[in-house]
């Protein structure tokens, strides 16, 4: 690929995501998430939602809606469907896929946690998944050399001296075109995560730049309390995550 196929490519990932952080403001707007609705029923009006504003219902990865202590849970669990109480913590995982006219599909992947009620615990979880999320971002670009096993281990780091477990076995994935076929829960260097000693700043097998999703659950096993945030690590499109 030359170069300005690659800024290409890297301006439709960053618009990818920017269009799901519309789709998060939309739910938002429509008060999707709030006391007495169940998980699945928040997953299907977000599918019914991204065909309605951003013309897709598709995703490349399972929609994930999580309340209460099903936040403790990593994306693999399928937790019971659970109605959403008046004081829950409540996360969205999402990966919708977006097709500019001519052309690709392309991945988007975010994550956001929402707090409903006034525990300030909760809320200070949500905000520190932020705060994480910064300074994992601003030790991935201080060190160029990095991998993927070290950049779990600092965010787990992180996690922890900010009062919190680290609730994944990895902290990110590599995202781009959809199907993006290096993508292999088999395969550690598709992720930030123990046992990936490879750079992550490299490119992969068609020469194109490899581009990454950070990733940072926080979890308080005691309290039986979870939030989640990702999105894009490498490129800088989106605002921070809140």
């Amino acid at each position: 690929m030359g170069a300005m196929d690659e800024e290409t490519r890297t301006q439709r990932l960053v618009a990818a995501e920017r269009r799901a952080e519309a789709l998060f403001e939309e739910v938002v707007r429509r008060e999707l998430i709030k006391p007495g609705r169940r998980e699945q029923e928040v997953s299907d009006d977000v599918r019914d939602l991204a065909a309605e504003v951003m013309g897709t219902s598709r995703f490349w990865h399972k929609r994930v809606v999580r309340a209460g202590p099903n936040t403790l849970e990593p994306y693999r669990e399928n937790p019971p469907d659970r109605e959403i109480a008046a004081d829950d913590v409540v996360f969205l995982d999402l990966g919708p896929i977006f097709a500019p006219p001519g052309s690709p599909e392309w991945e988007a992947d975010l994550g956001r946690t929402y707090v409903l009620g006034d525990d300030p615990v909760k809320h200070r979880l949500r905000d520190d998944l932020g705060r994480v999320f910064a300074a994992g971002r601003e030790y991935f670009e201080t060190h160029p050399d990095i991998t993927g096993e070290q950049l779990y281990a600092e965010v787990v780091r992180l996690a922890e001296e900010a009062g919190w477990a680290f609730g994944g076995p990895h902290s990110g994935h590599l995202v781009g075109e959809f199907p993006h076929q290096l993508i292999d829960e088999d395969r550690k260097h598709s992720y930030i995560t123990p046992g990936n000693d490879v750079r992550m700043r490299t490119q992969d097998p068609s020469g194109r730049d490899c581009h990454w999703i950070l990733e940072v659950h926080l979890v308080d096993h005691e309290r039986r309390i979870g939030g989640f945030v990702e999105q894009l690590l490498t490129l800088q499109g989106a605002a921070p995550p809140v």
